[in-house]
């Protein structure tokens, strides 16, 4: 059984959370005073990867559990069985 997830899947789910990250560190960086620039936004961009580090590898997590779970290739109740472990 091939529970492969593609990077299309994983793109189009993380769509708004890269937007998300993106908006985070512009405001972090335009928040920081001139002259701190590394000091004022190191912290908040470092917070807001490291959220979006564990939101990518929940959302992998769930892809890859859903291709196992539903895939049409998988034995028969297998479903079933992920939900019993």
């Amino acid at each position: 059984m091939d529970s492969r997830i593609t990077k299309g899947q994983l793109k189009k789910v993380l769509a708004t959370d890269i937007d998300r990250l993106v908006d985070d560190v512009v405001e972090a960086m335009n928040n920081a005073k001139p002259g701190s620039v590394i000091d004022d936004s190191e912290e908040p961009v470092r917070d807001a990867a490291g959220r979006f580090r564990r939101i990518v590898f929940e959302k992998a997590i769930e892809l890859r559990s859903q291709s196992e779970a539903f895939s049409p290739s998988g034995r028969p109740g297998q479903s079933e069985d992920l939900l019993e472990e």
